[in-house]
């Protein structure tokens, strides 16, 4: 294991807490829903992903893409067990929660992490899982949280100390483990989760249910991101193949969302 600058550790902090919050404002802003498809968003997995190339090298991180296009798949079983144990309000909920989606995303990660996969399979599988959950949340109620319920700085403090250890984790562990384990932890919902557990506390199961059912089409940009560092990081570099990640999961998120909007108006305009 090599010794890891202040400048990158510092890095990783601010980044880390920078995503976190900004997450939770357009919560509080426009609507869990939007949240949801949001947290598929490539954060957390850049984060893990950049700095895993940085700090051990660009060819590790390019093998632990690969895995992480499988990855997602622990990480929407994740969301799956958090739905289904943490269906109370309050803290009670929220620990319910907790322990059913980590005991979901551990049991998945095992079974992921004893398969070799390359591009194609890891994200056809995913894409499979994305079918799969998306219809099984099909039936779950919209919610939305009042704007005017703001979580408090304490809160917000919390869910982004949580991301930043989480990614701290990500990040340390990768130096001792193989690709496949570096990858997997990768695709944790590292802004993801802290936000689950703040907005259980403060607004309920009802809102939670609302991100975790919109989560896994939101993965679209994910898997865009991850297929393009993981062919990119070697002939690129880190923030060249960064940059282009970005580039095509905007496009895929800005698509999906442009579609979504569309189907919207013409089953609005059919009803009339």
């Amino acid at each position: 294991m090599v010794d890891v600058p202040l400048s990158w550790q510092l890095a990783k902090l601010c980044v880390s807490i920078a995503l976190v919050l900004g997450l939770g404002a357009v919560a509080i802003r426009v609507s869990p829903r939007v949240a949801g498809l949001l947290a598929g968003y490539p954060l957390g997995t850049a984060l893990a992903l950049f700095f895993i190339g940085l700090e051990i090298s660009p060819e590790f991180a390019t093998q632990s893409a690969v895995h992480t296009l499988a990855g997602f798949t622990a990480t929407l079983a994740l969301g799956g067990g958090y739905l289904l144990c943490g269906r109370q309000d309050g803290l009670k909920g929220l620990v319910a929660g907790s322990a059913g989606g980590l005991a979901a995303w551990l049991a998945m990660s095992l079974i992921l992490t004893q398969f070799s996969f390359t591009r194609l399979s890891g994200t056809l599988f995913t894409l499979a899982a994305i079918g799969l959950f998306s219809w099984l949340y099909r039936q779950i109620p919209e919610a939305r949280v009042n704007a005017s319920r703001a979580f408090s700085w304490q809160a917000l403090g919390l869910r982004a100390g949580l991301a930043t250890l989480i990614i701290f984790t990500i990040t340390g562990l990768a130096h001792w483990l193989p690709p496949a384990w570096a990858g997997v932890l990768a695709a944790f919902p590292v802004t993801m989760f802290p936000f689950l557990l703040i907005l259980h506390l403060s607004h309920g199961a009802a809102p939670v249910a609302t991100v975790i059912k919109h989560y896994p089409m939101g993965l679209g940009s994910l898997l865009s991101y991850t297929l393009c560092v993981s062919l990119t990081y070697s002939s690129l570099g880190l923030a060249w193949g960064t940059l282009a990640g970005f580039s095509v999961a905007t496009l895929w998120l800005w698509g999906w969302m442009r579609f979504q909007a569309w189907r919207t108006l013409r089953l609005a305009n059919a009803n009339t």
